[in-house]
């Protein structure tokens, strides 16, 4: 079975991984610093726990289903790719309290499963499963602990 965020041993090596950064992190491409990196991890773990959904965008509709699969396959995301702007911060956050959050959204979305999953869809790739869900949030947690090191 695919790494996910539904299998507890998986959330306790990405934990363990977040442990790991620190205020001083520094990434290994990208813009964001490890605070706004927190930030984005934790607005998109929210949308897959349903406290936000961002606008589903245009281009998504016509061609996201395309390349859903590439998205939920076991390769690694591309290094500097687009995002949605719900998911942009560019204002200074505090690194220990997004982190906290993290901690927090993580053991929350493990212990919740399949049953506390979005039904939203995605805004580009439209329709997830809560697996894909799992796969796609372990996938992206991975890609940007890498960013910074860990």
């Amino acid at each position: 079975m695919r790494n996910n965020l539904h299998n507890k041993s998986d959330v306790i090596e990405i934990l363990s991984r977040i442990e790991k950064l620190s205020s001083s992190s520094e990434n290994l491409w990208g813009i964001m610093n490890v605070e706004q990196m927190l930030s984005h991890l934790n607005a998109f773990l929210e949308t897959s726990l349903g406290v936000n959904s961002p606008k589903r965008l245009f281009i998504g509709t016509i061609i996201g289903k395309f390349f859903k699969a590439r998205y939920i396959r076991e390769i690694q995301f591309s290094k500097n790719s687009r995002t949605h702007k719900t998911y942009i911060f560019t204002d200074l956050r505090d690194f220990e309290i997004e982190k906290l959050r993290c901690v927090k959204l993580l053991n929350q979305f493990q212990k919740g499963g399949i049953s506390k999953c979005t039904t939203k869809p995605h805004s580009f790739f439209g329709h997830l499963t809560p697996e894909e869900w799992a796969i796609v949030q372990w996938k992206h947690f991975d890609h940007h602990l890498r960013q910074f090191g860990v």
